[in-house]
């Protein structure tokens, strides 16, 4: 992999066209997703603090989010690296709420 690129040197004040030449490929991993499933216990108001403590979210989103798992029974809550996932996942099921760690497909 190669390229062109054109750089000014200081010195001279003149354009000059360097070829850069790299075997650096960049490997993207999918992100972990953590999903808040529905219950029938936990009132909706203590999902939405339990969104608010955890994320930091606003309160829009945080009901948004709340919403989300009321009506189609999960929502994707968060998603990045598997640890910052599953630390997440831990605090939300301390909180009383059901909560797991997926990868996104």
């Amino acid at each position: 992999m190669s390229s062109v690129r054109t750089q000014r040197s200081s010195s001279t004040g003149s354009d000059v066209e360097v070829e850069v030449q790299s075997d650096v490929s960049v490997i993207t991993e999918r992100p972990w997703n953590v999903i808040v499933w529905n219950d029938p216990v936990t009132p909706m108001t203590v999902v939405v603090v339990v969104f608010r403590r955890i994320f930091g979210y606003s309160n829009n989103k945080c009901t948004e989010l709340m919403l989300t798992v009321h009506h189609e029974g999960r929502a994707n809550v968060w998603s990045g690296q598997r640890e910052r996932a599953e630390s997440y996942c831990v605090k939300l099921q301390v909180a009383g709420l059901q909560a797991t760690v997926e990868r996104d497909a």
